[in-house]
């Protein structure tokens, strides 16, 4: 018998009902779900030192518990003294049991971490309900090792829905028990 992650059952058993209830879906298949998180780590200082991919290839891959992709640049760019096929990011993509527990892990755990953190901005939705948002620092998550970093590294995550609109998207996050500021409310 294979295990759920806690957040997928949570979302099979309430969110998707508070969603229908919300927004009056006739179809299963109308209701919003979480298709994909992207962790992106971009290393501009990796043109002059090779060893700092490495480093952020062993903390993206504890943090996201699965094998990270080393980006390359597209194209030469003279002066960033930058080569094309020359490493300068890493990335990984979580889908399906691995994204839910990122997830869990990620709003019980690591942001909690933040200072003076009020949570993220309800307005950086785009109009298709995903929404990206960058963390200063790779050492909120518990598995990143303190004594162990070579430097601090901040990081963008994605969350890629298959909501309609930033509304639809905003109250499948937000199910999770993701923290949100500047929320219109509207006045009846």
């Amino acid at each position: 018998m294979a295990v759920v992650a806690r957040l997928h059952k949570e979302y099979n058993d309430k969110i998707r009902k508070d969603l229908v209830k919300q927004f009056g879906y006739k179809n299963a298949m109308q209701i919003p779900k979480l298709q994909k998180i992207t962790i992106n780590i971009g290393l501009g200082e990796a043109t002059k030192d090779g060893k700092v991919i490495d480093a952020a290839v062993k903390d993206l891959t504890a943090i996201a518990g699965q094998k990270v992709v080393v980006t390359k640049a597209k194209k030469s760019i003279a002066s960033f003294k930058l080569r094309q096929g020359a490493p300068i990011g890493c990335m990984v993509t979580l889908r399906n049991k691995r994204m839910y527990e990122f997830l869990d892990r990620l709003v019980n755990i690591a942001l909690p971490k933040i200072r003076d953190f009020r949570g993220l901005n309800a307005k950086s939705f785009d109009g298709s309900g995903n929404i990206t948002f960058g963390l200063k620092e790779q050492i909120i998550f518990p598995e990143i090792e303190f004594d162990k970093i070579d430097k601090v590294r901040g990081m963008n995550i994605t969350f890629v829905t298959s909501a309609k609109n930033a509304e639809e998207g905003r109250a499948l996050i937000a199910g999770f028990n993701m923290p949100f500021y500047n929320v219109e409310t509207k006045s009846e």
